[in-house]
């Protein structure tokens, strides 16, 4: 267990950045303030500053906070100063694990705004009391959100974000009763689009598969808004996608089947207009998005019109639920080495695939496919799959060969050594400089503080205490370059002993490589070899440092 020191933790988190009001900057100069007054100016220049900007306070999914929580395990800091209690956290269980956590580590919690100090048993008691109502403050902000979105629901705006294929986004202006202006977006109709959606719709209608769908996609140089080529993904978006239900009978009973919030009434499902979905997704920062449920959903008559219709939609939906079941998995034990360095004459990836024979030592057979062969069923890749021990082996074969021409290789590496060398030094030179500059700072910190003792103007007080605030932060934002310039250094150091390594690997190869795993021979592959580019007949590898020849060359070598 790393030894205590007598250090202090400021933690400050705002939800979005404003630069005034309870900012970081504010939350940081109050916290100091309060150390400086509590513990001395030492403690105040001393304390170690976390900050989340841009993350709410639902939870503790936060960067820095999980920083300080790792720091406090190895009694870094002997307290935590806030200046607001829901600054930590909105959620009553999350704060009673931290206090618990922190009373384990012996390090007291301050909150500056309560007057809180977990040091003492009162403390305690009016910190847990002040967290129920932090999170009695959260849910009712949620309510109130939720509020807010049934109320934009029933005016059918579109609230913004990637706007759908088939339509665009447009502002409207209304002039209400009082002469003033009130502007609000509306989905419009692209008809080039909208025909897109309708041809993805009825294809997976007549196939069921969204493979087929993307293959004919391909094969039609269908492509999207951006005019990149759909991806299975992007087309299971779409067939998701509830703006494109026409509001019928069917809609309706369907979505109340489903238990959504639906904010308008079953006349005003016309079978004209399209459908929009509110709530469909719980969004973080720092995290992967989430998808609701459909019971969550708020659901309201869009003003734009819809393409499908209700029935189509749902049934849409219960093939994609069915197919579910049917992913396809990895074959476990694969032998492939290549996987991820080999690459067809049009571009594509090149992924391994089992075939039906045994191979000699009773191992299933494989083939490397072209990934955009596979997918446009030849209509945009015809190239000869590659038979994938027999590649691998003749890789590994080429890559025994590099002893003879072992001086020529060596000189590349050498060459990246130098490469990693020199950046390192750069590093060093700007290092000495930002820590020179750091140490002129904390000498002039000093002088202002002395100078503070002899002043009786109260005005000439208040600029000293500015000017000091000033090169405080001047100090911190060095600390954080020169943090950063030493998280460079650090892979710059182990290069030479990574250098030596693969040298090492490199003389002995030959001798070695068979007895290694699969694993281990493709981590050496990895570390040698840059890409390898099938051209249907022949291998053309490319190694580490090597400048790779454009795909256009194989292109036109295959016609």
């Amino acid at each position: 267990m790393s030894q205590r020191t007598d250090c202090i933790a400021i933690y400050s988190r705002k939800s979005k950045f404003t630069g005034k009001g309870e900012s970081i900057g504010n939350q940081i100069d109050l916290c100091k303030s309060y150390i400086r007054a509590q513990y001395g100016d030492a403690a105040a220049a001393q304390a170690i500053v976390y900050e989340d900007e841009g993350f709410s306070g639902r939870d503790l999914e936060r960067p820095d906070f999980k920083n300080m929580m790792r720091a406090a395990a190895d009694h870094a800091f002997q307290a935590i100063v806030v200046y607001r209690l829901d600054r930590i956290s909105r959620n009553i269980g999350d704060f009673a694990s931290l206090i618990e956590q922190l009373s384990r580590l012996d390090i007291a919690f301050i909150s500056i705004k309560e007057q809180f100090d977990t040091s003492t048993p009162m403390g305690r008691a009016m910190m847990y009391i002040a967290s129920v109502f932090s999170q009695l403050e959260r849910e009712t902000i949620a309510e109130r959100i939720r509020d807010n979105m049934l109320e934009l629901a029933k005016t059918g705006r579109w609230l913004g974000g990637t706007t759908p294929t088939g339509y665009a986004s447009e502002s409207r202006k209304t002039v209400l009763l009082d002469g003033k202006t009130k502007k609000a977006c509306h989905l419009t109709l692209i008809p080039q689009e909208a025909e897109t959606v309708r041809s993805i719709f009825d294809l997976f209608m007549e196939t069921g598969s969204l493979t087929a769908v993307d293959a004919e996609l391909l094969r039609r140089h269908t492509t999207t808004k951006t005019g990149r080529s759909f991806t299975r993904f992007s087309i299971k978006t779409i067939l998701q996608n509830p703006v494109y239900m026409i509001a019928d009978r069917d809609a309706y009973d369907y979505f109340s089947q489903k238990q959504a919030e639906i904010c308008s009434d079953l006349s005003s499902f016309d079978g004209t207009h399209g459908i929009l979905a509110y709530n469909r997704t719980d969004q973080q920062k720092g995290r992967a998005t989430i998808h609701n449920s459909v019971q969550e959903w708020i659901i309201a008559l869009g003003q734009h019109p819809g393409l499908i219709p209700s029935r189509t939609w749902i049934q849409v939906q219960q093939r994609l639920e069915q197919n579910q079941s049917k992913h396809y998995h990895s074959p476990r034990g694969n032998r492939a080495l290549l996987t991820g360095l080999l690459f067809c004459r049009c571009g594509s990836r090149m992924y391994p695939k089992c075939g039906k024979r045994k191979s000699t030592d009773q191992s299933p057979s494989f083939f490397y496919v072209c990934k955009q062969k596979e997918r446009s069923k030849r209509s945009r890749c015809d190239c000869c799959n590659a038979n994938g021990m027999a590649l691998d082996g003749a890789v590994i074969q080429q890559i025994k060969q590099l002893r003879p021409d072992a001086k020529r290789l060596l000189a590349r590496l050498e060459k990246g050594k130098r490469l990693y060398t020199d950046s390192r030094d750069e590093s060093d030179a700007k290092l000495c400089s930002l820590r020179a500059q750091k140490q002129e700072n904390t000498r002039k910190l000093t002088a202002l503080v002395d100078s503070l003792t002899d002043l009786h103007d109260t005005s000439a007080k208040r600029l000293i205490t500015d000017r000091m605030q000033q090169l405080s932060r001047a100090n911190d934002a060095l600390d954080a370059h020169m943090l950063e310039l030493e998280g460079r250094a650090s892979p710059c150091a182990s290069y030479d002993a990574a250098f030596h390594t693969l040298v090492s690997v490199l003389s002995a190869f030959s001798a070695s490589i068979d007895a290694m795993s699969v694993e281990q021979q493709r981590a050496v592959l990895r570390a040698l070899v840059q890409t390898v580019i099938w051209d249907g007949t022949h291998a053309h590898i490319v190694l580490t440092g090597a400048q790779p020849p454009a795909l256009t060359d194989w292109r036109e070598d295959s016609k």
